[in-house]
């Protein structure tokens, strides 16, 4: 299990990487999974993608489909996937490029926080000269 943690562990992996690697063991598309939960294919790609996530009846059903509990997929903890094989990523160089790639995403998406911070501000300052 451990190894299980760090492979798919929120230090590691975000909820969409769970979702995807979760549809893609139950050797689903985006597609299929969509139509299979009632929602838009955008609506998926969003959670895949980290840009948002399914309330909690759309999680149970989610976690159902595929097969893994709800906690793994918002965490990483309980029943969910075994990490990947080392045969499948023994490269040493391939870890490193996944690696870097989960640290770019995260902090990408702490830079589009950011991002969105600094509009709201900009937008609330010319909104004050604007109104003064």
């Amino acid at each position: 299990m451990a190894e299980n943690e760090d492979w798919y562990g929120p230090d590691v992996a975000t909820f969409g990487d769970r979702v995807a690697a979760a549809r893609e063991n139950a050797q689903m598309t985006q597609a299929v999974l969509s139509k299979r939960m009632g929602i838009k294919q955008a609506t998926l790609r969003g959670w895949e993608n980290d840009m948002s996530e399914p309330r909690a009846n759309r999680l149970a059903t989610l976690a159902g489909i595929l097969g893994v509990s709800m906690m793994w997929l918002i965490n990483g903890e309980g029943d969910g996937l075994d990490a990947p094989d080392e045969g499948a990523t023994a490269d040493a160089n391939v870890k490193d490029v996944l690696n870097e790639m989960r640290e770019l995403r995260a902090d990408l998406l702490k830079r589009a926080e950011q991002l969105g911070r600094l509009e709201k501000r900009l937008r609330k300052s010319l909104r004050g000269e604007f109104n003064g």
